[in-house]
């Protein structure tokens, strides 16, 4: 009798087809629902992205915002020019990797081919400029300076430049209107980077990879609005890269322009003049040293009393920011950067810091007056104050006898500073302080915005220094061991310093304070920083963020959004005592320090307010500062290693001020000649296009400020104490 059922399978077939089936009834539910996940849950997304393949873009770069001065003159716009670029991902396709049409092209160009090799190599950490900075994958300018034929010649000749273009294009140019240059606060642009683009790709301003970017100035800070919205169009094609219709069309939207409180003209005069100061301190003897000045780099700011807008900033050296278009040479990078190169690119206004000297007064005699000194008071004035074995001089060792903090002011005496500040370190504790020292003279320079940034609208602004009980701390600690290592108790000056700050480096010593009363020592200082702090005094005592962006206007002139100004605190004077520094500043023009430079001024129609600074600076000669005041401007300008600050920098200030208000040598005014007699409030007039009608003008003309007569500056000197 047989066991085999009637189907004739075994138990064991009868069990692995089952499993069988249980298996290719789960392949088909995964298959089903994958299936289902793709064709109806994601089948949009992905039909979406089916089109995609066959759909191309083409990118048009939105045309860049200009920047206009305060009446409309383009300070930085576009011009077309003919821009030969070069595909790297055509040339790298090629087997010698493009060189034989990139030298082909050098020919053609009249350029070296290394210039050209350079100027197509990505920049890395080990690849010096020139290189290209932006991505690998958009074109690379090679010269946007081609000519007709040389243009017409690559593309007639297209088999023999493969990857290579040349084309009309929108590029970036800086008029320099009136030889007002404004290189450091306009700043320049270079090619965006994959690294920015990824960063921005989920912001609401993307980067596309032919977008060129700010690197400083207000091309950095505006660099969104100026930038645009570049417009895209999408064409449908078929297998063969065939248009066969268009998709969709975004329109490229032109970049809004900056509406700035720069006047070009006053920007022009600024300039000239720092330079001329530079020249002239060049030829002056210089009888500490034994050689003349070498007056290596200077800074003037223009600003706006009532406001803290700047009409005008000067930095020299300065450079051509049209050289960073279409790509830097090797030969202009290296005089940007170089070693000899004297840092042009630093913008001095407000990256440049150094020791005030006597300008810093005017915070020191707040202090004083704030900590119980009456202004009015009498104070001695020798020509010299002793500490221990320490003998501090006054300026050219002048003595006064008993004066008042005024005086003081009007005459820059040294040593009645000293002898406030060093009685104020007594009480405060001298060497062994108290818990909590009432530290006058640093407290007030905090409040007087000193020790942090002003809060412009330019990049890459510095904070300055107020050497105070935490910042000594701090630097002693971070510099013990260099000064153990250095110090010698009998060595050089510089060993014998670093021998007693190795001992006592973090401690506040006599020294130190009666130093930092007159602004010299550690203590560093910018021209805004000054500048915002004499406007104040102007204006009553509020200090403005410095602006210089005055509107932003969109590219078809529709839309106007003004900049307004904005305080970030108050001088911490009575209106009492910022009376008697403004009386006691005015006495420094009429029948102080700088009475000498203005001679003849008007002094009953625009009373003019001033103070001069000469800092020490260890190893190198002094600086020269000048900062001054009317009830309109605001105006410092200092010179590293330029003498004295009204016998370098104060014939300077006195020209920009008679080129604003239109006066001669002898105070004469003529509304006619005067350049911005009164700071401009309005914006200029936009068309319906969006276009502004600029007015044209004219370069500077320096013989048209006469130097004080002989009987002027007799009767001047007369009067002087």
């Amino acid at each position: 009798m047989s066991n085999i059922p009637e189907t004739g399978r075994t138990q064991r077939v009868q069990i692995r087809l089952i499993v069988i089936q249980v298996l290719v009834f789960s392949l088909l539910l995964t298959l089903g629902g994958r299936l289902w996940y793709l064709q109806i849950r994601n089948g949009q997304e992905y039909s979406d992205e089916a089109k995609n393949n066959h759909v191309q873009q083409v990118v048009q770069p939105a045309a860049r915002g200009s920047i206009l001065d305060a009446r409309g003159v383009p300070l930085a716009d576009n011009e077309t020019r003919l821009v030969v670029s070069a595909s790297r991902t055509d040339l790298m396709k090629m087997a010698d990797d493009g060189k034989a049409v990139l030298t082909r092209l050098a020919d053609v160009l009249d350029m070296k081919p290394k210039d050209v090799f350079d100027k197509v190599r990505l920049c890395d950490a080990k690849t010096p400029q020139p290189c290209w900075n932006g991505s690998p994958y958009q074109p690379i300018p090679v010269t946007d300076e081609a000519t007709t034929q040389q243009a017409l010649t690559i593309r007639e000749r297209a088999e023999d430049f493969p990857g290579i273009t040349a084309e009309p294009t929108a590029v970036r140019r800086y008029a320099a209107p009136g030889k007002a240059n404004t290189a450091q606060v306009l700043g320049y642009l270079s090619p965006v980077t994959d690294e920015e683009i990824t960063k921005a790709q989920d912001t609401d301003s993307p980067y596309l990879r032919s977008d060129m970017v700010g690197r400083s100035g207000l091309e950095r800070t505006y660099d969104k609005e100026l930038r645009g919205k570049a417009g895209v169009t999408r064409y449908e094609v078929d297998n063969l890269g065939r248009v066969i219709g268009q998709a969709k069309n975004d329109e490229a939207e032109a970049g809004s322009s900056v509406v700035t409180s720069i006047d070009a003209r006053v920007q022009a005069v600024a300039e000239y003049e720092l330079n001329d100061a530079m020249k002239k301190a060049r030829q002056e003897f210089d009888t500490n040293t034994g050689e003349n000045y070498k007056a290596d780099s200077g800074a003037v700011v223009v600003m706006e009393a009532k406001t803290g807008r700047v009409v005008a900033m000067a930095s020299l050296p300065n450079y051509d920011p049209n050289a960073w278009v279409g790509g830097i040479s090797a030969k202009d990078y290296a005089k940007l950067t170089g070693k000899k190169s004297n840092f042009p690119l630093l913008n001095r206004a407000i990256q440049g810091q150094a020791a005030p000297g006597s300008i810093f007064k005017v915070i020191s005699s707040t202090a004083a007056v704030n900590a119980g000194y009456p202004f009015d008071g009498h104070y001695p004035c020798p020509s010299s104050y002793s500490i221990g074995g320490q003998t501090f001089k006054n300026f050219e060792s002048q003595g006064y006898g008993d004066i008042t903090i005024g005086r003081a002011l009007e005459v820059s005496c040294d040593t009645v500073y000293y002898g406030i500040a060093h009685k104020e370190w007594q009480k405060d504790g001298g060497n062994s302080p108290k818990k909590n020292p009432k530290d006058w003279f640093y407290k007030t320079a905090h409040q007087f915005g000193l020790g942090k940034e002003t809060g412009i609208d330019l990049p890459n602004e510095v904070s300055g220094r107020v050497p105070d009980r935490e910042w000594k701390k701090n630097f002693a600690k971070a510099n013990h061991d260099a000064w153990c290592k250095q110090g010698k108790k009998d060595g050089t000056y510089v060993e014998k310093i670093a021998y007693e700050n190795c001992l006592e480096g973090d401690k506040m010593r006599a020294g130190d304070s009666v130093n930092y009363s007159i602004g010299q020592g550690d203590t560093l200082v910018t021209p805004i920083q000054m500048a915002t702090i004499y406007a104040a005094i102007s204006n009553g005592g509020t200090l403005y963020d410095p602006t210089v962006g005055k509107a932003i206007v969109s590219g078809d002139g529709k839309t106007v959004q003004e900049i307004d100004p904005t305080s970030h605190g108050k001088l911490p004077f009575t209106r009492k005592t910022r009376n008697e520094i403004d009386e006691a500043l005015a006495g420094v023009a009429t029948r102080g320090s700088a009475a000498w430079r203005f001679g003849g001024w008007p002094q009953d129609k625009i009373p003019m307010h001033a103070k001069t600074g000469t800092a020490e600076v260890y190893g190198k000669q002094t600086t020269s500062w000048f900062a001054t005041y009317t009830k309109d401007y605001s105006i410092v300008m200092t010179i590293s290693q330029g003498g004295t600050g009204s016998g370098a920098s104060g014939p300077a200030v006195r020209n920009i001020y008679n080129a604003l208000y239109g006066l001669d040598a002898t105070g004469k005014q003529d509304l006619k000649k005067a350049l911005l007699p009164t700071p401009q409030k309005g914006l200029p007039k936009v068309q319906t296009d969006g276009t502004i009608d600029a007015p044209k003008i004219k370069p500077y003309d320096p013989a048209s400020q006469k130097p004080p007569t002989e009987q002027t500056l007799a009767a001047v000197l007369g009067r002087r104490d």
